[in-house]
């Protein structure tokens, strides 16, 4: 029997001992998708009727009118009629290609169409999404594009079978910078009608044509037609799925608490490529109160504004500057200038976080090849900025690579993994950096730091995906200070597509959190005491 006094040196030992991310069990706690969550949204303009005193002031007419509109505020309500055929636009606020539309109608007598315009008053350019309605009723959605005052697209889009098209009708209007996605909302449930791009026309990106375009209401109506509408909106919205969350940090890739909150970068998703946007997100890390908290756009100094996405943000203390990278997805859309998906460092002296920000962009310099999810440290002890990349050869495998400045420079560190992955990070647990990343065959992989030797895999209690939906998913571990309950948590995402959209997309998904804690009796420091 050995002596008491070596067992009390042994357990001394294992209270000391730091803990491994394989040693941990992530157990599942909430799940959340948003869905053009109306409590979400980041107002940027409107049109409320109840509300509008003056209303040739407040909502001026724009363009040409044929026949004479009558326009009443009654019960609340806007009340276009015409007594004979008459079409009218009233502007109600400026443009935005990342925001997202609604018009509510209450009520419609007899035929005609009332909708969302985007018109450029400078030019005879204009994009309009219309109700289309017959006999009262609504029989379908109507796709117009004029440029140079020429009619280049007409497309009128049945709604579905099944489709109980029963006032209120919202009409939703998502703009994805090259495209739109066109939503019909009735007895609380959102169908999807159409998904028609525009960028064969128009680059909306382009900051001096989108400074001209304004956001309207629309009305053609038939001789003895009106419609009621009880609303007009345009604001930023997290979408119909949040995907590739990542926390900002520091530049140590400290998880950055402010304000109480975690704040992350999620990629906001409306179709397939180009037209995701960035999103920034927001969470009380003891609780599970998710919040959208803006878009950031990003500008190459080309003239345009770019939706890039999969980012890295961190705050520099020594510069006083938000910085990060990006990769460089909005090369998917029309683009006369051949560039190449990149890896983009990306900065601002004004906080990104909330509303809607612009940060500067530029290739960091990587060989080319369509890399992708970059996640970035410096490594004090190594004297390094380190980063850790989806590197594309053929399939998506992390590499290691590092420079001695944050923007560019970088070399290789490590040849890339043999696994198809995605969602690289650099995560602390105790006092060392593991790399972490989802992958195609259904495990999140744990890897040494900076070498990418295996360290084994993360054990998740119901992990977010089934029998039938991809697994390549952002692992995204966060260690938390004191106070909090749970030492460890990870919020994830699931790859499942929104129904309906075009192959190939990238809808996907909802959000999940997961908690862990230290083993019993292990006294791992917290990672990050200083702060």
């Amino acid at each position: 029997m050995r002596p008491l006094n070596l067992s009390l040196a042994q357990l001394s030992g294992m209270a000391r001992a730091d803990v491994t991310p394989d040693q941990l069990e992530f157990r599942r706690q909430a799940t959340r998708r948003m869905f053009f969550d109306r409590d979400q949204e980041i107002p940027l303009a409107g049109l409320q009727p109840a509300k509008i005193v003056g209303i040739e002031v407040m909502h001026p007419l724009v363009g040409t009118q044929t026949g004479n509109a009558e326009f009443e505020i009654t019960e609340g309500k806007l009340r276009i009629t015409a007594k004979s055929a008459a079409r009218a636009d009233r502007w109600v606020g400026g443009f935005n290609p990342f925001a997202s539309y609604d018009l509510l109608l209450e009520k419609c007598v007899g035929s005609g169409e009332v909708g969302i315009l985007f018109r450029d008053p400078e030019q005879e350019n204009r994009i309009s999404a219309s109700l289309v309605m017959k006999d009262g009723k609504c029989s379908a959605i109507r796709w117009v594009v004029v440029k140079d005052g020429k009619e280049v697209v007409r497309e009128d889009y049945p709604l579905p079978e099944g489709v109980k098209a029963e006032f209120p009708l919202r009409l939703r209007v998502q703009m994805l910078a090259v495209g739109v996605n066109l939503f019909l909302e009735s007895n609380g449930e959102a169908h999807l009608i159409a998904y028609p791009d525009f960028s064969e026309h128009f680059e909306l990106r382009e900051k001096s044509l989108m400074r001209r375009f304004e956001f309207c209401l629309h009305s053609d109506l038939s001789a003895g037609a009106s419609v009621d509408i009880a609303e007009m909106t345009a604001a930023l919205s997290p979408g119909c799925g949040q995907a590739d969350i990542r926390a900002i940090t520091r530049a140590d890739g400290e998880p950055l608490i402010d304000e109480g909150r975690l704040w992350f970068t999620m990629t906001v998703r409306g179709r397939g490529l180009p037209h995701p946007l960035q999103g920034v997100f927001s969470m009380n890390p003891s609780v599970f109160d998710i919040k959208f908290e803006g878009i950031i756009v990003f500008d190459m100094g080309d003239g345009m504004l770019r939706n890039e996405l999969a980012s890295h943000l961190f705050y520099d203390d020594a510069s006083k500057e938000w910085r990060g990278w990006t990769v460089g997805f909005s090369v998917y859309g029309k683009d006369a200038k051949g560039e190449q998906k990149a890896v983009l460092a990306v900065s601002s002296k004004r906080d990104p976080r909330k509303g809607f920000s612009v940060m500067r962009a530029k290739p960091i310099g990587l060989p080319p090849g369509a890399h992708e999810d970059p996640h970035g440290i410096y490594d004090a002890e190594a004297g390094k900025w380190r980063m850790l990349i989806a590197e594309h050869t053929g399939k998506f495998g992390a590499s290691m690579w590092e420079s001695d400045a944050w923007d560019h420079g970088y070399t290789r560190l490590t040849e890339p993994v043999e696994l198809d992955r995605t969602g690289t990070s650099i995560t602390k647990i105790g006092s060392k950096r593991y790399a972490m990343f989802g992958s195609a065959d259904r495990e999140v992989y744990i890897r040494s730091y900076p070498g990418l030797e295996p360290a084994g895999e993360l054990k998740m209690h119901l992990p977010p995906w089934d029998e039938t939906s991809g697994t390549r998913i952002w692992p995204n571990v966060i260690p938390l200070p004191e106070g909090y309950p749970a030492r460890y948590i990870a919020l994830m995402m699931d790859r499942i597509n929104f129904p309906g959209m075009p192959k190939q997309n990238w809808t996907y998904g909802a959000m999940y959190l997961y908690h862990a804690h230290l083993p019993e009796g292990n006294g791992t420091p917290y990672e990050y005491e200083k702060h």
